[in-house]
């Protein structure tokens, strides 16, 4: 499926960014900016279901096909934040990009506790401006737009197809690329002891202290400076 795909800058280095579940590409607009003004050109998706892209059939596999079909391959770095960090994972052979960044990812959707998908339904069903400034109250009010602009346009079938397509474990085996496993403090999807598991397999994890699962959101200078060398 070809997604549609938000692109911004004339740098001569590429970056991809994709965005985590009941979002759009709007969630990255800051990082956007930091990326632009050092000289990358930006390509970030709505992955199908979310955003301005085509609604279909929902699986993870199908969320990475879709990223090969629409979006560069051999970019210098791509980053996927939570359901996007997944799917990036499950792209990253055939996108191979120079770096990859896993930000808070979703690699095993299956362990979401009990009634969390009720409840995200009922977030995305329910939010208004004050009620995600009361959860989320380091996001600035451009922040805040872009969630309501991405709860708008979510496709809400797309927490059943959770519920029932993804309980597998998608935690990789090894990274094909270069690649950084960049966590919440604490993390909402990786436990400590995936995180030990992650490094034994090749992995950088790090942790952006006093953030929550949507860590560009809380503390973008955190989550830029964590990239030291990755961006």
């Amino acid at each position: 499926m070809r997604l549609h795909v938000h692109e911004s800058g004339t740098g001569p280095r590429v970056a991809l960014l994709v965005h985590g579940g009941m979002a759009d590409h709007r969630t990255w607009h800051a990082v956007e900016k930091q990326l632009v003004d050092r000289g990358y050109r930006v390509f970030a998706p709505d992955l199908r279901g979310h955003g301005l892209s085509p609604r279909g059939e929902y699986r993870p596999d199908l969320l990475a096909d879709d990223l090969v079909e629409s979006v560069p391959k051999g970019a210098d770095v791509a980053i996927g934040h939570s359901l996007g960090g997944l799917a990036l994972s499950l792209a990253a052979a055939r996108l191979h990009p120079e770096r990859a960044v896993y930000s808070d990812p979703g690699f095993r959707p299956g362990s979401l506790p009990p009634g969390a998908i009720s409840s995200m339904r009922a977030m995305v069903e329910t939010a208004d401006k004050e009620s995600v400034r009361r959860s989320s109250p380091r996001w600035s009010e451009a922040d805040i737009e872009a969630e309501l602009a991405g709860f708008a346009l979510f496709d809400l079938d797309f927490l059943c197809a959770v519920e029932e397509r993804f309980g597998g474990d998608y935690l990789p085996a090894e990274p094909v690329v270069p690649s950084l496993v960049q966590l919440a403090d604490p993390s909402l999807t990786v436990t400590p002891s995936t995180a030990g598991l992650l490094r034994q397999r090749g992995f950088e994890v790090t942790a952006v202290p006093g953030t929550g699962h949507c860590v560009h959101r809380d503390d973008l200078a955190g989550f830029m400076a964590s990239l030291k060398g990755w961006v």
